[in-house]
């Protein structure tokens, strides 16, 4: 890119490697230049948790405040009701009021760690889309806003054309949800004047609506802004393991279990990670992400260690740290590793080393758990354990039983 910021938020952007894409670079970066610009993403409420997946967004927040923005977090109280269908192959589960609630106050959780909210100038504000959605009237909405979206238009959106194209069903209440999000867009700029939308690049095509519907409606100039879809360098979808998804929440995923995921980062991913997940200088990420051999290591523990004190604190991020060294260096067990708890009841007269595995999260299913013994890939007790057959009693578990899998995936198991 050949355009020099003048902000230092667009900069920041730029020189980390959150930029995907901008509509219109320059008008953006003068508006930057006023202080409490305020600016939103918006997260629909389908879990509990935020996960990894979300991190480099959540990041772009905080840099946003941090330049002296507004952050606005949008909740999708109203919009998750209907479910995006963007580059979906089917129709997300429809999810009652109660369970989005839920689900709200699970991701609040997560928010709070990053953004300061309050009712300063740069302060955050967390918002719900059902505060103008729920009342709708449906005829008026038509009329008002429907009249503005051409459905040619709307069939050319690579998310909705990609479904058609395999021949999969698309709801008409999924093909409503681009509108909803575009009329998103317009309320937030009418009622708090907001500027921007940010989101990932798929998000691109929902953005446009609502630039495009903003100017018809209101006459506004209003910017979009998309992060780059995050892989990693083997080609993988960032936030993905072998557990499942990497969740922010400490109740869903133990701190322990968080920095261990970042100490797993690639040599090649080391350098792009500490620049987007951390706050280091990027001269600093630079210089750590060219170290090589041995020395490539401590960048990954640098970089598990700030990522995890920024979610978790310090305290978390200094044990997971110390934890690690004991697995790993000392053959221990680790006070902090993920631990399964078992009743007698639970273990009755025995149970096989196969449902272990799988109970404390190793392995997803039996099938992969007796894969991982007869590939030589599990241990316990720092020994190989050498047949599926095997059945733990309670008399094994009169101290804590220590399970791995490969060389970087430890458990306790231990008698409550």
């Amino acid at each position: 890119m050949t355009y020099h910021p003048k902000s230092e938020f667009m900069a920041t952007m730029i020189e980390r490697g959150f930029l995907a894409d901008c509509t219109d670079y320059q008008s953006l970066d003068e508006a930057l230049l006023k202080p409490g610009m305020p600016a939103y993403i918006g997260y629909d409420a389908t879990a509990k948790s935020l996960h990894v997946g979300h991190l480099m967004n959540i990041m772009v927040l905080r840099w946003l405040q941090k330049c002296g923005g507004k952050p606005i977090t949008l909740m999708g109280g109203g919009t998750t009701k209907v479910g995006d269908p963007s580059f979906r192959s089917d129709e997300r589960p429809l999810l009652d009021e109660a369970a989005i609630d839920s689900n709200i106050a699970g991701m609040q959780q997560v928010f709070a760690k990053y953004l300061r909210y309050g009712d300063g100038p740069s302060d955050a504000m967390m918002l719900n889309n059902a505060e103008w959605l729920d009342d709708l009237n449906y005829l008026s909405f038509l009329r008002d806003i429907g009249r503005h979206f051409s459905v040619n238009r709307m069939l050319s959106f690579e998310s909705v054309k990609s479904r058609l194209d395999r021949e999969q069903s698309l709801s008409f209440l999924e093909f409503n949800y681009m509108i909803l999000q575009a009329y998103d867009f317009l309320e937030l700029n009418r009622r708090y004047g907001c500027l921007l939308q940010m989101g990932g690049s798929d998000q691109w095509g929902n953005i446009v609506n609502g630039i495009d519907l903003t100017r018809r409606v209101l006459d506004h100039e209003i910017y979009g802004l998309t992060t780059p879809l995050l892989t990693t360098s083997d080609g993988r979808k960032m936030g993905k393991s072998q557990g499942g998804a990497i969740w922010l929440n400490g109740e869903m995923l133990s701190s322990y279990e968080f920095w261990q995921f970042w100490r797993n980062t690639t040599d090649a991913d080391t350098g792009k990670f500490l620049k987007i997940f951390t706050e280091l200088s990027v001269d600093e990420c630079d210089r750590l992400g060219a170290l090589e051999g041995s020395e490539i290591n401590e960048a990954k523990v640098l970089l598990a260690n700030e990522v995890t004190a920024l979610l978790h604190g310090a305290d978390a991020a200094k044990a997971a740290e110390q934890t690690a060294r004991e697995v790993f260096e000392k053959g221990g067990t680790g006070a902090d590793l993920p631990t399964l708890e078992l009743s007698p009841s639970d273990i009755g007269d025995g149970i096989s080393i196969v449902q272990l595995l799988v109970k404390s999260g190793l392995a997803g299913s039996g099938k992969e758990a007796k894969r991982l013994i007869a590939e030589n890939g599990a241990k316990m007790n720092d020994a190989p354990l050498e047949a599926a057959s095997v059945i733990i009693t309670a008399d094994d578990l009169d101290k804590p039983l220590k399970l791995s899998a490969g060389k970087k995936r430890h458990a306790l198991v231990r008698l409550g």
